[in-house]
Protein backbone atom coordinates (compact mmCIF):
# COMPACT_ATOMS: atom_id res chain seq x y z
CA UNK A 1 0.00 0.00 0.00
CA UNK A 2 1.66 3.27 -0.94
CA UNK A 3 1.53 6.10 1.49
CA UNK A 4 -1.00 9.06 1.08
CA UNK A 5 0.36 12.02 -1.95
CA UNK A 6 0.50 14.60 1.84
CA UNK A 7 2.88 12.09 3.35
CA UNK A 8 5.22 11.71 0.87
CA UNK A 9 5.01 15.60 -0.04
CA UNK A 10 5.80 16.39 3.54
CA UNK A 11 8.75 14.05 3.33
CA UNK A 12 10.49 15.63 0.40
CA UNK A 13 9.97 19.27 2.00
CA UNK A 14 11.99 17.36 5.34
CA UNK A 15 14.39 16.14 3.18
CA UNK A 16 15.30 19.24 1.02
CA UNK A 17 15.35 20.82 4.32
CA UNK A 18 18.20 18.71 5.53
CA UNK A 19 19.88 18.38 2.57
CA UNK A 20 19.87 22.35 3.07
CA UNK A 21 21.79 22.29 6.34
CA UNK A 22 24.22 19.76 5.23
CA UNK A 23 24.88 22.47 2.30
CA UNK A 24 25.00 25.19 4.83
CA UNK A 25 27.64 23.56 6.72
CA UNK A 26 29.61 22.69 3.65
CA UNK A 27 29.56 26.37 2.44
CA UNK A 28 30.36 27.59 5.43
CA UNK A 29 33.39 24.93 5.53
CA UNK A 30 34.14 26.66 2.15
CA UNK A 31 34.23 30.16 3.30
CA UNK A 32 36.37 29.74 5.49
CA UNK A 33 38.89 28.04 4.34
CA UNK A 34 38.61 29.87 0.75
CA UNK A 35 38.30 33.33 2.20
CA UNK A 36 35.27 33.62 -0.22
CA UNK A 37 32.24 35.92 0.81
CA UNK A 38 28.44 34.51 1.67
CA UNK A 39 27.37 35.49 -1.69
CA UNK A 40 30.06 34.29 -3.73
CA UNK A 41 30.20 30.66 -1.69
CA UNK A 42 25.72 30.35 -1.78
CA UNK A 43 25.62 31.14 -5.31
CA UNK A 44 28.47 28.92 -6.26
CA UNK A 45 26.36 26.03 -4.19
CA UNK A 46 22.89 26.87 -5.52
CA UNK A 47 24.12 27.14 -9.31
CA UNK A 48 26.39 23.90 -9.06
CA UNK A 49 26.06 21.77 -6.63
CA UNK A 50 22.63 21.77 -5.62
CA UNK A 51 20.94 18.32 -6.42
CA UNK A 52 24.04 17.01 -8.23
CA UNK A 53 24.92 13.19 -7.84
CA UNK A 54 28.06 12.11 -6.20
CA UNK A 55 30.24 10.26 -8.13
CA UNK A 56 30.43 6.87 -5.87
CA UNK A 57 26.67 7.41 -5.48
CA UNK A 58 23.94 5.92 -7.67
CA UNK A 59 21.48 8.17 -6.71
CA UNK A 60 21.63 12.04 -7.04
CA UNK A 61 21.55 14.14 -4.02
CA UNK A 62 18.30 15.56 -2.82
CA UNK A 63 17.75 19.12 -4.20
CA UNK A 64 17.87 21.36 -1.52
CA UNK A 65 15.55 24.13 0.06
CA UNK A 66 17.61 27.54 -1.41
CA UNK A 67 15.34 30.13 0.77
CA UNK A 68 16.29 28.34 3.89
CA UNK A 69 20.29 27.12 3.17
CA UNK A 70 20.30 31.24 1.81
CA UNK A 71 18.90 32.05 5.40
CA UNK A 72 21.48 29.82 7.33
CA UNK A 73 24.65 30.78 5.61
CA UNK A 74 23.84 34.85 5.82
CA UNK A 75 22.48 34.51 8.94
CA UNK A 76 25.48 32.80 10.47
CA UNK A 77 27.68 35.17 8.72
CA UNK A 78 25.65 38.22 10.28
CA UNK A 79 25.61 36.44 14.14
CA UNK A 80 28.94 34.97 13.59
CA UNK A 81 30.67 36.85 16.89
CA UNK A 82 27.14 35.89 18.82
CA UNK A 83 27.64 32.28 17.49
CA UNK A 84 31.29 31.53 18.48
CA UNK A 85 30.37 33.00 21.88
CA UNK A 86 27.66 30.73 22.62
CA UNK A 87 30.09 28.16 21.30
CA UNK A 88 32.39 28.91 23.25
CA UNK A 89 30.28 28.39 26.48
CA UNK A 90 29.27 25.12 25.28
CA UNK A 91 32.95 23.91 24.94
CA UNK A 92 35.11 22.38 27.30
CA UNK A 93 36.92 25.61 28.87
CA UNK A 94 40.25 24.85 27.51
CA UNK A 95 38.78 23.95 23.86
CA UNK A 96 37.95 27.38 22.26
CA UNK A 97 36.09 27.40 19.05
CA UNK A 98 38.99 28.63 17.05
CA UNK A 99 40.77 24.66 18.33
CA UNK A 100 37.93 22.17 17.04
CA UNK A 101 37.59 20.80 13.91
CA UNK A 102 36.94 23.18 11.02
CA UNK A 103 33.67 21.23 9.81
CA UNK A 104 32.38 21.08 13.54
CA UNK A 105 33.49 24.95 13.63
CA UNK A 106 31.09 25.36 10.41
CA UNK A 107 28.32 23.26 11.70
CA UNK A 108 27.91 24.95 15.24
CA UNK A 109 27.61 28.35 13.45
CA UNK A 110 24.99 27.00 10.62
CA UNK A 111 22.74 25.48 13.96
CA UNK A 112 23.32 28.59 15.64
CA UNK A 113 22.21 30.92 12.87
CA UNK A 114 18.86 28.72 13.26
CA UNK A 115 18.74 28.99 17.01
CA UNK A 116 19.55 32.49 16.98
CA UNK A 117 17.60 33.89 13.64
CA UNK A 118 14.87 31.51 13.02
CA UNK A 119 11.19 29.40 14.45
CA UNK A 120 12.49 26.27 14.35
CA UNK A 121 12.42 24.24 17.81
CA UNK A 122 15.65 23.76 19.09
CA UNK A 123 14.70 20.31 19.84
CA UNK A 124 14.67 19.85 15.68
CA UNK A 125 17.40 22.17 15.27
CA UNK A 126 19.92 19.59 17.65
CA UNK A 127 18.23 16.62 15.51
CA UNK A 128 18.99 17.85 12.59
CA UNK A 129 22.75 19.14 13.05
CA UNK A 130 23.74 15.61 15.06
CA UNK A 131 22.89 13.86 11.64
CA UNK A 132 24.94 16.35 9.57
CA UNK A 133 27.63 15.36 12.22
CA UNK A 134 26.89 11.79 11.60
CA UNK A 135 27.42 12.25 7.47
CA UNK A 136 30.62 13.77 8.36
CA UNK A 137 31.73 11.49 11.09
CA UNK A 138 30.30 8.47 10.54
CA UNK A 139 32.61 6.34 13.20
CA UNK A 140 33.30 9.25 15.50
CA UNK A 141 32.43 10.45 18.83
CA UNK A 142 31.41 13.87 17.27
CA UNK A 143 27.90 13.50 16.89
CA UNK A 144 27.63 13.27 20.90
CA UNK A 145 30.02 16.35 21.22
CA UNK A 146 27.61 17.76 19.07
CA UNK A 147 24.43 16.82 21.46
CA UNK A 148 25.75 18.17 24.22
CA UNK A 149 27.16 21.94 22.77
CA UNK A 150 23.75 22.79 20.77
CA UNK A 151 22.04 21.35 23.97
CA UNK A 152 23.71 24.01 25.84
CA UNK A 153 23.91 26.81 22.70
CA UNK A 154 19.44 26.19 22.48
CA UNK A 155 19.17 26.77 26.50
CA UNK A 156 21.09 29.86 25.99
CA UNK A 157 19.46 30.96 22.80
CA UNK A 158 15.93 29.56 23.36
CA UNK A 159 15.48 29.14 27.26
CA UNK A 160 11.52 29.63 26.99
CA UNK A 161 11.76 25.96 24.76
CA UNK A 162 12.82 24.09 27.59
Amino acid sequence: MSRPAKSRKSDEKRRMRSASRLYAVQALFQMEQSGQSVDRVASEFVDHRFGLAQEDDAEALVEGDVDLFREITEEAVNWQAKIDQMTDRGLVAKWPIARIDPTLRALFRAAGAELVSTDTPPKVVITEYVDVARAFFPEGKEPKFVNAVLDHMAREAKPEAF
